[in-house]
């Protein structure tokens, strides 16, 4: 596939930072030196496309998403393979998310592969902010939002579309170690016919206040319930979560509209079957999965996501209180699936299910040189 079929225009560094990272990355903190960026105009469609220097987003005060919050985002990952070259991970189904997401929001569709080239592009250009360490990555943040200069309540006809990346660590820092979660009765994050299955800003901005209330309690997350009868478990955060029984059947909380279908979640049901492990989808009532904490029935919890990939859960609290699970230690069911999925990002093992696409780092860095010095 020709690296430059967007026509993207390449701005030249002054003084690029050298990627010098530390040990300890966190999440999110760090940048490299370059953003690919496009607008959209009714009349032009997509154009404008560039990669530049990372940099302040220039937006009129009255810009719409400053308003009106009509934006969308994905989140990805790029993994450095023992072979040294670059695998994207089902790059294919976070595009068809972002898609479906700005559909919801009233946004127009990027082509797919015209998304996927741009990310390509912009990861040739600054491979070396790839990590080397064990557990990280470097996450990509596609951003779509309404540029429009109105404070009309409607949707917007203009739109800036932007790529960032950022190298990071494990999600939580305790890694695969379980996390505290609390259960919320009085917020929630999402309704069905709302925004929920959407990766849009306003579901992250509406969990906030619950999530430091439940940090400043020693929380680290929230475990959100459907907002109409307040007893169907959604997420937990910004993921997906699961629930073990007897060790052997893995359940998730079946897809609704108001929760998001998640990237890593469908790669977990897909995975389990293969290893020996039964994966349903279901209507999951609170009081019942409590219950079957108490009894012994659920052996696990996990949350699935990009960021953490698994996130094992010890201990909820719903109603003052405490359910602990597997003795707050991280169950072979999340480990295994765990090494698994992370062994196929990283180009470890075998890609059986054809999930990944591999860069070559020295030849798309070379075609895009070309393409700039064109």
């Amino acid at each position: 596939m020709p690296i430059n079929r967007l026509n993207i225009r390449i701005e030249p560094l002054a003084n690029p930072r050298p990627a010098r990272l530390p040990e300890a990355l966190g999440f999110g903190r760090r940048f490299t030196n370059r953003m690919f960026t496009q607008r959209y105009s009714p009349e032009q469609g997509w154009h404008d496309a560039a990669i530049t220097a990372y940099q302040p987003l220039a937006l009129d005060p009255a810009s719409a998403v400053l308003h009106c919050g009509q934006d969308v985002f994905e989140g990805i990952k790029a993994y450095l393979r023992p072979d040294g070259r670059i695998n994207l991970f089902r790059i294919d189904q976070h595009m068809a998310r972002f898609n479906c997401s700005a559909s919801r929001m009233g946004m127009p569709h990027i082509d797919a592969e015209l998304h996927i080239e741009a990310i390509k592009a912009l990861l040739g250009l600054e491979h070396e902010w790839i990590p080397s360490q064990r557990g990280a990555a470097l996450y990509i943040r596609p951003v779509m939002v309404s540029s429009e200069t109105t404070l009309e309540v409607r949707a917007s006809q203009t739109f800036l579309h932007f790529i960032i990346l950022s190298p990071v660590g494990p999600y939580f820092g305790s890694g695969l170690s379980p996390v505290p979660v609390f259960i919320s009765h009085d917020y929630v994050r999402a309704v069905r016919g709302g925004t929920g299955e959407a990766k849009t800003t306003a579901n992250y901005a509406g969990s906030l206040l619950a999530t430091e209330q439940a940090r400043a309690k020693g929380f680290q997350q929230v475990l959100w319930l459907d907002a109409v009868e307040r007893r169907l478990v959604e997420e937990v955060g910004g993921m997906n979560i699961a629930f073990v029984y007897d060790g052997k059947r893995i359940s998730t909380p079946a897809l609704s509209g108001s929760i998001l279908p998640g990237v890593t979640r469908d790669s977990i049901l897909r995975l389990a079957p293969d290893h020996g492990f039964e994966a349903t989808e279901d209507r999951i009532d609170v009081n019942e999965m409590l219950a079957d904490i108490e009894s012994g029935r659920i052996t696990e919890v996990f949350a699935m996501g990009t960021g953490a990939v698994i996130g094992p859960v010890g201990r909820f609290r719903y109603k003052d209180k405490d359910y602990v699970i597997n003795d707050n230690q991280t169950g072979p069911v999340a480990q295994r699936l765990f090494d698994i999925l992370t062994d196929i990002q990283y180009g470890r093992i075998a890609d059986r299910y054809g999930w990944t696409q591999s860069m070559d780092i020295v030849n798309e860095t070379a075609c895009l040189q070309r393409s700039a010095s064109a």
